[in-house]
């Protein structure tokens, strides 16, 4: 496929996936835009989920997709404060499916768990409140983090609750 057609392609998809969740109402999280004019960067909110350390949190992101979307995955960033085993320090997140579908060198992640077209802007975002939720501490992306979670319940729920009370004035 010729770059103008990839990036054809990538534009029509995106204006899809962005009509269908912005005409619905969803609680987990809200997409938008950040530039009216470009399609490949979108502003994201995450509600924190209910009963979860993250609970009543609104955590602002951005998701920036390659000119070959879907064919290869975007990136998503935190831009509120996030303290996360899987949330590297600058924000960026680190889940298996917007790691792209080559073999693992470390051996820790099937192929299968990685980017595949078949996902979507819904199933990305929905995969990351599931991580935030329930974090992965055995690849982490900050160990301080990952290291508090393991070791220490009370310190990451009173660290996570200050990001949550950072969100809410930012907000």
């Amino acid at each position: 496929m010729s770059d103008a057609a990839s990036v054809k392609a990538a534009s029509i998809k995106l204006n899809k996936e962005l009509k269908e969740l912005t005409k619905g109402s969803n609680e987990s999280f809200s997409v938008g835009l950040v530039d009216e004019d470009n399609l490949f960067e979108w502003n994201v909110t995450m509600f924190g989920s209910p009963d979860s350390y993250y609970e009543g949190g609104m955590f602002k992101a951005i998701m920036k997709f390659p000119k070959t979307y879907p064919f290869e995955p975007p990136s998503l960033r935190f831009t509120s404060k996030m303290w996360h085993p899987n949330v590297y320090d600058d924000g960026r997140v680190c889940i298996s499916i917007l790691h792209r579908p080559e073999h693992d060198e470390s051996g820790y992640e099937d192929i299968a768990e990685r980017w595949s077209p078949a996902q979507t802007v819904e199933t990305i975002l929905m995969s990351v409140i599931a991580m935030l939720n329930s974090p992965n501490d055995e690849s982490p992306a900050n160990v301080d983090a990952a290291k508090m979670w393991r070791d220490d319940k009370k310190a990451y729920r009173k660290k996570v609750q200050r990001c949550v009370e950072q969100s809410m004035e930012d907000w």
